[in-house]
């Protein structure tokens, strides 16, 4: 690795943590990246992902204060996020290009529900109780983005915030701080299992983590800020940034 490539990865890695603690959809700007240097699809995947779980780490600790008061429901849907994440990291070692195809589908669709999801949550709300984060469509669904989250989780984020703004009747704040902490738990899980068994990078993971980290932090001051129609808009401006890269390549 010459000192141009890495330092190229670190501020990839730094805009990557930014975006996913914001929005989701980071791995669109350090995955490429990898492969632009040279690096292998499953090795650029596995070391993409060790690299950004400190940053989503980072993330989740600027928002802390939105997180009060949300043990109950992390705890309960962590617990199937880490299952989704686990399952999607075995898949990655049996099938490594099952979900090619259907990445720009996923995200399409999640934008659409981040658009409406508004409305749809209205629609959904005599239908909902107090304890909504038990359902098991919320379950069912938040285990498929946790399986594609493991997979390769480039727009996992987009996803779950969609899911937990229709399930849930929170803001959309507090709601992107519970997404990121189901992040860590999914890419944490699937990192665990890359770093037995998957050819992680180390240089690369290590410089990605540098970087996602000083991006978290940035992320969760700038999103925090950001009032909930901004935060929703910005969410689908990425999205579609994210599904142009993909479509296009």
């Amino acid at each position: 690795m010459t000192p141009l490539e890495a330092v190229a990865i670190l501020l990839a890695g730094l805009a990557a943590g930014t975006i996913n603690t914001i929005v989701g959809s980071g791995s669109l700007i350090t995955f490429p990246t990898l492969l632009a240097f040279g690096y292998a699809p499953i090795d650029a995947n596995v070391s993409n992902t060790v690299g950004l779980v400190p940053g989503s780490i980072s993330g989740s600790l600027g928002y802390r204060r939105e997180l009060a008061g949300q043990r109950g429901r992390a705890l309960r849907l962590g617990v199937v996020a880490g299952a989704g994440g686990l399952t999607g990291a075995l898949l990655l070692r049996a099938f490594p290009g099952a979900f090619a195809a259907i990445v720009p589908i996923l995200i399409g669709v999640a934008l659409v529900l981040v658009a409406i999801g508004p409305r749809l949550s209205r629609a959904l709300a005599q239908h909902r109780h107090p304890e909504a984060h038990r359902a098991w469509p919320l379950s069912v669904t938040l285990f498929g983005s946790a399986i594609y989250g493991g997979y390769f989780g480039a727009g996992q984020g987009i996803i779950m915030i969609a899911l937990l703004t229709i399930f849930l009747p929170d803001d959309i704040q507090r709601l992107n701080g519970l997404k990121n902490i189901l992040a860590v738990v999914v890419n944490g899980v699937a990192a665990i299992l890359f770093a037995l068994i998957a050819p992680v990078h180390w240089d690369v993971a290590l410089l990605i983590a540098a970087g996602s980290i000083v991006g978290g932090q940035i992320g969760a001051r700038v999103g925090r800020r950001l009032p909930p129609q901004l935060l929703r808009a910005a969410i689908i401006c990425v999205g579609l940034v994210a599904e142009a890269r993909l479509l296009i390549g």
